[in-house]
Parts: C-alpha cells; structure tokens; sequence
C-alpha cells in the first residue's frame, strides 16, 4: 500500500505544482507506477479549474475569465506540456532528418514554430473556455462546467498509453521520457479503470448533488464520446509521431496532452451547442 501511496504522490509532483511535501527517492519503478494515478492528477487539476471557472464567470465577462482561467491552467502544470508541445513544433516542423529533429527538440531555446504553436494552441483553449463560461454565466446548459474536470483526466490518461502502446524515440538513458521505459498494456489498463472509475464518479456525484442538469446514463454517453476523441485524436497524432520520430519521446507526450485537451474541449463546446 505504502508503494502505491508514493506512486500516486510521484504523480502529482511529476505532474503539477500543487505542494505535496513528501520526499520519494525517485527511480524508475517508481515512475512506472505513477502513471496509474495519472487520471486522477487530471481529475483533481479538472476540478481546480471548474471551480476557478465558475468562481471568476460570477464577476467577471467571459473573456477575461477565460484568459485568467487559461493563466492558472498553465500555472498549475507549470508549463510542463506547453514546453512539450513547443518543443516538438520546432522539431517536426522542421522538416529535417530524424536526428536532426530530436536534437531541435532537446535544445532548451524555443523556435519561431514553438511560439507559433504555443500561441495558436492558447488561442483555441481560450476561444472555447469562453463559450463554456458564457454558459456558464446563464446557468442551465452551464451546469455541464462541471464535465470541464473530464477534460484533463482523459488526456493524461491517454499520456500512459501512448507511453505503452508506441516505442521511445531516443536513445537509452536520454531524455525525460526514458524514466517510463517499461511501463507496459497492464499500466495503461489500470489506468484507464482508475479513469473510467473517476468519471462515472463523476456523473454519480453530478446527479446525486444536482450539480449537472443531465441523467446518469446521459452522462455515462458523454463519457463514452469524450473517450472516443481521445482515442481518435491520440492515436492519429502518435502514428504521425512515429512515423517522423520512429517513436515518441517525453516532448510528444506533453505536446499530445494540450492537443488532446483542446480537442476535449471543442468536443464539449459542441455538446453545449
């Protein structure tokens, strides 16, 4: 019990910057078995930003709501997977050799593509965190904010099973991503029960406390969707991925992440409309 305690508190160091002051002597079993608890990091990082969501839609327009909601997204996570997804932008858009491209991504300095990316990937979370508050502001179909808490745990889920599903890219001992060598379908599963379990946890609770204006099994299609886009968009990104890197390194998980949450997203803007 004591090894998953750790595996879990792991994650959410590993994940985010929210204090959890326990010191873990960091190796890669360890690392392998945080991955299990990487919904949950989602869900609780989902559940901060519903609630600074609806906090800031009662008394403030929408747009700035959404940029200062956007702000403490990133500042939760610490820009992990904005670096990411800068870093990979100037790797494969590059249009260099596969070498070459995993050198670009290993330099510190971003490129004139990873602000591009970064920014054009902001703009879009922002535009749809700012129809979700608008709705949220009516209240009614605004109640589905609550469903804003999916949006992080599924595509961290869908980090671990990239990680088992696709090679890594560099070489052994290089890179960030190399701690989760060895992490395998088994962890990828029981992740993927830990985030299935949250989320009907979640439309439980929803229905139980009034806090979603939906049905339980009309939750339960929602989740079905919600995972269906992760799959889709995941799995496309990462055979692209792969086909330019011959494989995936801790850059891509992080850059898949914030696509994934923008298309989640849109994905509920549309189930809003």
């Amino acid at each position: 019990m004591w090894l998953w305690s750790e595996a879990c508190a792991a994650a959410f160091q590993f994940l985010t910057r929210l204090p959890v002051p326990v010191k873990l002597d960091y190796n890669d079993a360890l690392f392998r078995r945080s991955v299990v608890f990487y919904p949950l990091v989602g869900l609780v990082l989902g559940l901060i930003a519903a609630a600074a969501g609806l906090l800031m839609a009662s008394v403030l327009p929408p747009l700035p709501a959404a940029a200062l909601l956007l702000g403490i997204w990133v500042l939760l996570t610490g820009a992990l997977h904005l670096d990411g997804l800068m870093d990979t932008a100037d790797g494969i858009l590059s249009h260099r050799s596969r070498e070459k491209m995993l050198e670009i991504m290993k330099d510190s300095r971003v490129g004139a593509m990873g602000v591009i990316a970064g920014v054009l990937v902001l703009l879009l979370k922002w535009s749809l965190l700012t129809e979700l508050l608008s709705a949220a502001a009516t209240g009614g179909q605004g109640k589905q904010w609550l469903l804003l808490a999916l949006v992080p745990l599924w595509s961290r889920w869908y980090m671990v099973a990239a990680i088992a599903c696709w090679p890594y890219a560099r070489q052994t001992g290089s890179g960030m991503g190399g701690f989760f060598r060895g992490v395998g379908a088994g962890h990828a599963a029981a992740s993927g029960l830990v985030a299935l379990l949250l989320s009907l946890g979640v439309a439980a609770a929803g229905e139980a406390f009034g806090w979603l204006p939906l049905p339980f099994w009309h939750m339960v299609g929602i989740v079905v969707m919600l995972l269906a886009v992760t799959m889709t968009a995941g799995v496309v990104m990462s055979v692209s991925i792969h086909r330019k890197l011959g494989g995936l390194t801790g850059d891509t998980y992080g850059a898949m992440n914030e696509l994934l949450e923008a298309a989640l997203l849109l994905a509920l803007v549309l189930i809003k409309g």
